[in-house]
């Protein structure tokens, strides 16, 4: 008889080893009779050579639970029975996936499996894709109440499918780290709205989730977010410890995309402590890892991160250390570059383009290239983060100059749109 290719693919998709699938289907048969099953490597072996065309009943019954499905669609022909010409298409008879969640975005993308579930990779791709609904809609509005709490919803229906179902231990770590990135999400939301004491919260159980799962890029991912939070609550010395402790994880080392962003992190953490010397340092090897970097399949939540956003964090680092031309020269490139897709970003990137401006004396160009944010926002709210640099705005242009035909227009419109907004 010829190789069982049904069998080989079902495994192939559970990421099941043959030692795995032989303790499965004794744990089945324990389940079933009281006493652990005598499946081995070999009876695998068998299997998948077709030595063995027709498993025994204990074992077929064992085997079908494991995956699911009747012995025939994992490619065994009963005695006396001929053997198909090539083997039956993929049908696992799903289960029924079952949406639940605060939010239609959450409620469309995150399926639920229900209890005694066998999951293989194509469930975690499954699972995994409602982050990309997640992150378009962050690129797009920003951080939000309700981004969080979908967030978060998609995150306790990885866990529930983690605790639940029946998996190999490969699985569940990509589990562990779905979970992660879900919570990710909502800690970022929280970043971005300002709500900084939940924030931290979600980033320790982000950080606790993807050292279950050893995943380095969702390591990574928390520590970025580290930085970030850090770098919100004025805590500088600790931006620039989570930011090179982003640098030390292993995604960096075999992708200087990660490595670039890291340094960007660094640079702004030292710009911020006045360290002019390895801030400059550290943004010129964040352009140097990102020059060296390679298109390749990245997660959907580092698609922000490319040449314009890193334009737009050198202007950062050039603002800071009260380099406002270059810090203008910076915010021009990025705005020049930036995807249509990241409005949230492009109107960070305006404003701090506006202080520049502002900076160097040039009031009535500052004050209608921040007017413009209010525009590109197109009346969604605007996250706390961007309400901070308005605000930023607001308060040095009536400082250099309160009585100024430009200021008293700015303020007037500011009061106006932040009431609406």
């Amino acid at each position: 008889m010829g190789e069982n290719a049904a069998l080989r693919r079902r495994m192939l998709e559970l990421e099941l080893s043959q030692a795995e699938l032989a303790h499965r289907v004794n744990i089945e048969t324990e389940n079933r009779t009281g006493r652990y099953g005598t499946c081995t490597i070999r009876t695998v072996r068998d299997w998948l050579n077709g030595k063995t065309g027709w498993p025994h009943e204990k074992q077929r019954l064992a085997l079908e639970a494991v995956f699911e499905c009747t012995a025939e669609e994992l490619g065994f022909t009963p005695r006396g029975a001929s053997r198909p010409a090539s083997p039956p298409e993929e049908d696992v008879r799903r289960r029924t996936f079952v949406t639940s969640g605060p939010t239609a975005a959450a409620a469309a993308a995150v399926p639920s499996l229900s209890n005694r579930t066998t999951i293989g990779s194509s469930d975690v791709l499954r699972l995994r894709a409602g982050l990309e609904t997640l992150d378009a809609l962050d690129d797009h509005q920003g951080g939000h109440a309700a981004l969080e709490r979908a967030a978060l919803a998609g995150a306790r229906q990885v866990l529930d499918t983690q605790q639940n179902g029946s998996a190999s231990e490969r699985v569940r770590r990509r589990l562990f780290s779905v979970a992660a990135d879900f919570v990710a999400v909502a800690a970022w939301s929280c970043i971005d709205a300002r709500d900084l004491d939940r924030a931290e919260q979600h980033l320790d159980t982000c950080m606790r989730l993807a050292g279950l799962a050893q995943d380095t890029t969702a390591q990574f991912r928390a520590w970025n977010s580290v930085a970030m939070l850090a770098h919100q609550r004025h805590r500088h010395s600790e931006a620039v410890a989570a930011a090179q402790a982003a640098q030390a994880v292993g995604i960096t080392r075999r992708d200087p995309f990660f490595a670039s962003l890291a340094h960007a992190r660094t640079a702004i953490g030292h710009s911020n402590l006045e360290n002019r010397q390895a801030a400059l340092r550290s943004i010129g090897l964040a352009a140097d890892a990102l020059g060296r970097s390679r298109d390749m399949p990245r997660p959907s939540w580092i698609a922000f991160y490319g040449l314009a956003e890193l334009h737009a964090l050198t202007a950062i680092v050039r603002y800071r250390l009260g380099d406002s031309e270059q810090a203008e020269g910076a915010s021009h490139q990025a705005l020049a570059m930036l995807p249509e897709q990241f409005r949230r970003n492009r109107a960070l990137a305006t404003i701090r383009l506006a202080l520049a401006q502002l900076h160097q004396g040039d009031m009535e160009l500052a004050t209608a290239t921040a007017g413009s944010v209010f525009g590109l926002m197109d009346g969604a709210p605007l996250p706390g983060r961007m309400r901070t640099l308005l605000g930023d705005f607001h308060r040095d242009l009536l400082t250099l100059s309160a009585n100024a035909p430009a200021a008293r227009e700015w303020a007037d419109r500011f009061r106006t749109e932040w009431s609406q907004s």
